[in-house]
């Protein structure tokens, strides 16, 4: 009769596993994902749409303004326009020491005559023009930098809202002399003719470092109605006008109103 063997002394049996208790079994399984959270009202996703819009335009032009402040302003949107319109513009852009003192004092005797006392708006002539009924401009020279480098022209609300924006920072990161310089080169002189360099050559013949009192006088008396308004055949209106903006410009020099763009 066959006999059970038994077992060696010291061994141990094997022992059957144990049962996972449901708690650790359940420790052990994937945790279930969280719900989805509720889809954003309409109001919330444009206005979160909005605030990534303004913080990509303030970024831009950030760069911008940081750029322009060292190198020279390339053709703007007006600028564009108008090549296209006339199959081509006049255009050459000058150092600031290449350009008569008499012009940029003539300019912001005609444009901006406080241009050295404000910072980028001119509270005196905006009560002026408010007082006068709308009919008289108050933009400063820095104000016209803002559109003809970086906006576009019109009269709509949304332009006048981001040159009031764009303005302080331009004043902020540029120098009054960057400012006038950057106007001079930029600003329009006649249908197709932009900066006082291309200016002087077109109507006198000249580099603008060789422009008079008298012709640097009548370059500025144009310059709210470049297209109408001729320098080298000025009207009644413009040589009175440019007779007052000589006066002035030698005004400014004597007052101190010149130093913030004078070396």
């Amino acid at each position: 009769m066959a006999q059970t063997p038994t077992p060696r002394t010291g061994s141990k049996a094997a022992k059957p596993a144990a049962p996972r208790s449901r708690k650790k079994a359940q420790a052990d399984l994937p945790p279930e994902p969280l719900p989805a959270p509720p889809p954003l009202p309409l109001w919330r996703r444009i206005w979160l749409w909005a605030q990534r819009g303004l913080a990509l335009c303030i970024g831009f032009f950030g760069a911008l303004i940081l750029i322009y402040a060292f190198v020279p302003v390339p053709a703007n949107i007006y600028q564009l326009q108008e090549r296209w319109r006339l199959g081509g513009i006049e255009k050459e852009w000058v150092a600031m020491e290449d350009i008569a003192p008499v012009m940029a004092r003539a300019v912001v005797a005609a444009e901006d005559a406080n241009f050295c006392l404000h910072w980028g708006f001119d509270m005196v002539a905006i009560r002026a023009a408010l007082a006068a009924g709308g009919n008289r401009g108050a933009s400063t020279i820095s104000q016209q930098v803002v559109k003809n480098v970086f906006l576009w022209h019109g009269r709509i609300w949304a332009r006048k809202a981001m040159e009031g924006v764009l303005t302080p920072f331009v004043e902020l990161v540029w120098t009054k002399r960057r400012i006038l310089h950057v106007y001079l080169n930029v600003a329009e002189f006649g249908e197709g003719i932009f900066g006082v360099e291309a200016a002087a050559q077109h109507y006198f013949g000249i580099p603008a470092s060789d422009l008079s009192g008298t012709q640097a006088a009548r370059l500025a008396a144009i310059l709210p109605d470049p297209k109408e308004r001729s320098p080298v055949k000025p009207g009644p209106v413009t040589r009175k006008r440019a007779a007052q903006i000589l006066s002035g410009a030698e005004t400014i020099a004597a007052d101190g109103r010149a130093a913030c763009f004078e070396d």
